[in-house]
């Protein structure tokens, strides 16, 4: 990467500006603010769900548990900025905590996409053997592996922030909707080309390694359920399999919309790459819950008996003052 001669100054902060073009700022920071709101309410729901009942404190639920946290902090990160920009009007984000912002929301790229792994894992033992599955899958191992893929993620993209918080900036402007690697570099006083090869190299991995492996897995999936000859397990498993492609899906197209786009010479404007940008940043942490809370029996059963429980005991103080203002 050569050292380009450019007049640099300090820069204490960015200013956001991917919003400036929009004419309706407020009614799409209303709509971000209620995803968000949306995705920290269903993440936390499973969390709380998985975490006081020791019945679902197995592998699989783990695995929910770490992907809720992984959605909470990947939507954060990004969510948080564009609704201070919009509905806040707040559009200066000090340096370090633009750096800061950046290192979590790709943070929270990396950990999902080895988090959705894990899971095509644990579903593929699952099926293919059934008999050994408690044996092979623990708890012990499972938070083991979740241990390892948050440490490579430390290690990954704490190289790539570093490029970030190595180059010069002579202009305190992010023409994008928030603080990330393509943004901040394009911000710097550097050629940005050479600086994209590592995370193109590194992002490789997910969309042409790990996303064909897992499709593989769940082609191995589909052709064990045929087998089975008990329908009701049959239907168990497709069902959770079923999830499980949804939160693969809601994850991944965005990436492959775009990456299929630049491939075949489509030159996307700012607005549009804004709006992939939103949306791989929001719809799948927003789909993620409503799946599991609505196809996983186990978490969907808790929670109809955490209403239901919620309903009685109104009902009961509500009767219990009904008596008490008639006795007065």
């Amino acid at each position: 990467m050569a050292n380009e001669n450019y007049t640099v100054k300090n820069v204490e902060g960015f200013i956001i500006t991917g919003f400036d073009h929009l004419q309706n700022q407020k009614l799409l920071g209303f709509l971000i603010l209620i995803t968000y709101v949306l995705i920290l309410l269903g993440n936390s729901i499973n969390l709380c769900i998985i975490l006081t009942n020791r019945h679902l404190q197995k592998p699989m639920y783990i695995l929910i548990c770490n992907l809720a946290v992984v959605d909470i902090m990947f939507s954060s990160t990004c969510s948080t900025t564009m609704i201070s920009v919009l509905l806040a009007e707040i559009k200066t984000v000090s340096y370090y905590s633009c750096i800061s912002r950046t290192y979590f929301y790709h943070l929270g790229d990396f950990t999902e996409c080895m988090a959705l792994t894990l899971m095509a894992i644990d579903r593929l033992i699952a099926i293919r053997l059934p008999l050994r599955y408690h044996s092979i899958v623990t708890n012990s191992r499972t938070f083991l592996f979740i241990s390892l893929t948050w440490l490579a993620g430390f290690a990954v993209i704490g190289f790539v922030i570093s490029i970030v918080d190595s180059v010069p900036y002579c202009q305190p402007v992010i023409k994008y909707v928030f603080c990330e690697y393509a943004s901040m570099i394009r911000a710097a006083c550097v050629n940005p080309e050479p600086y994209f090869f590592i995370p193109v190299m590194i992002s490789l991995w997910p969309t042409c390694g790990q996303f064909p492996f897992i499709m593989c897995t769940y082609a191995v999936l589909a052709y064990s359920v045929t087998k089975l000859s008990n329908n009701s397990s049959k239907k168990q498993m497709i069902n959770t399999c079923l999830s499980h492609l949804i939160v693969l899906l809601s994850f991944y197209a965005p990436k492959l919309v775009s990456g299929i786009l630049t491939r075949i010479g489509v030159v996307l404007n700012l607005t549009e790459r804004n709006a992939i940008l939103i949306v791989a940043s929001l719809v799948s942490p927003l789909i993620n819950p409503a799946v599991y809370c609505t196809r996983t029996k186990e978490i969907r059963t808790r929670l109809a008996d955490v209403f239901l429980t919620v309903t009685v005991l109104r009902f009961v103080t509500t009767e219990k003052c009904h008596v008490a203002v008639k006795k007065v």
